[in-house]
């Protein structure tokens, strides 16, 4: 019997380092008060980072495209839009979300995991497509596992080569709210159509249609249950693209943001795989849809931010980033003639606070990928 694999996404647990950045919050608050939400969001961040100093680099926005072969049985964009045309609009800067990208200083990408339509090349457009849209899932699997291994794998390829420590994951395409909502609820024993309902003021028939496509691909999928077989047959591409990702950055101690449906499908699958990833998440949105409200609490958790935008996953997290760097410079940033103080507790010596990560074995073509 083979040895168990042991996960390289360690938790964040840490009481020794949590008393210490908590005693450090004490010690500011005695001068300005307590800045309330801020403090725990802080001393989330030194864990994640395992110090007292957390930093953020190379901040990166990354937007994940994909068809979804399910489209053809009538769901639609909520915004009225092709997959292709809004990624035409993300990279060609006609979106709310550049304009606040640009402002926020993040670069942003989009990554093509599976569209239908091919673009012209561009500098902010990484082609990792898998095919041209998933199958549709009523009537077969979304996608082979040879095809749902294959993202995986280019998500961790992305997540290996990120220069920065801080990444927004958001998710795209016609179709892809409601292939996350079916891989939620399959893997959270969830009512599907918890996490469809748009809001009091959705279409009763176009509610009764959607519900009718998506209990007609439950039901031919019945017996997927495992959380890659669940993501195979019921997800998209830019799900299984996004799942490498945050395993690969979870695995070096980065922040991930999470916006939107897709984005949270992703997190449930990566932390079926290795549980400690959502240690590593804080949660974002970009619209009031109530299907997100029941995602958000299927991780037991809040956005960050509320403004009642109805705009494109990642907006909410690109203006939830300067809340993020504030959080962060309670702890970091120094005031005139203050002692600047250590990185790490003095019980957990002076060894750098970002651990060393080992590679992991490269996978043979479509095998099990690792426990990350």
């Amino acid at each position: 019997m083979p040895a168990p694999t042991r996960s390289l996404v360690q938790p964040t647990s840490h009481p020794l380092l949590e008393k210490a950045l908590h005693e450090k919050l004490q010690r500011r608050n005695e001068a300005g008060g307590s800045l309330g939400e801020l403090e725990p969001l802080a001393i989330r961040l030194g864990l994640m980072q395992n110090t007292l100093k957390p930093r953020f680099r190379h901040p990166h926005l990354l937007v994940f495209a994909g068809d979804h072969g399910l489209a053809v049985e009538g769901l639609r964009d909520p915004h009225g839009r092709a997959t292709h045309e809004t990624v035409r609009m993300l990279l060609t800067n006609q979106l709310p979300l550049t304009v606040f990208a640009r402002a926020q200083q993040l670069e942003l990408s989009v990554v093509d995991c599976g569209m239908a339509e091919n673009l012209a090349p561009h500098e902010r457009l990484l082609t990792r497509k898998i095919a041209h849209a998933t199958r549709n899932a009523r009537v077969t699997a979304a996608m082979s596992r040879e095809q749902a291994h294959a993202g995986m794998r280019a998500g961790m390829e992305i997540g290996d080569k990120l220069k920065g420590n801080l990444t927004i994951m958001a998710g795209v395409g016609v179709g892809a709210n409601e292939s996350a909502a079916m891989v939620l609820a399959r893997l959270t024993e969830t009512n599907v159509r918890d996490l469809i309902v748009s809001g009091p003021e959705m279409d009763s028939d176009e509610l009764a249609h959607l519900m009718v496509v998506l209990h007609g691909a439950q039901s031919r999928h019945r017996e997927a249950t495992e959380p890659f077989d669940v993501l195979a047959a019921l997800g998209g591409f830019e799900i299984a693209v996004m799942v490498g990702v945050m395993l690969m950055a979870a695995s070096k101690r980065h922040l991930l943001m999470i916006d939107g449906i897709p984005a949270c499908a992703a997190l449930m699958v990566a932390s079926r795989i290795a549980q400690p990833v959502t240690d590593y998440c804080v949660f974002c949105r970009s619209h009031s849809h109530l299907g997100l409200d029941q995602a958000l609490n299927l991780f037991r958790a809040s956005a960050l931010l509320e403004l009642g935008m109805e705009s494109t996953d990642g907006t909410g997290a690109t203006l939830a980033w300067p809340l993020v760097k504030s959080a962060a410079a309670l702890l970091t940033e120094v005031a005139e003639g203050e002692d600047a103080g250590p990185s790490r507790p003095a019980e957990m010596g002076d060894a750098p606070h970002e651990p060393f990560i080992e590679e992991p074995p490269e996978a043979p073509p479509f095998a099990d990928p690792p426990l990350y």
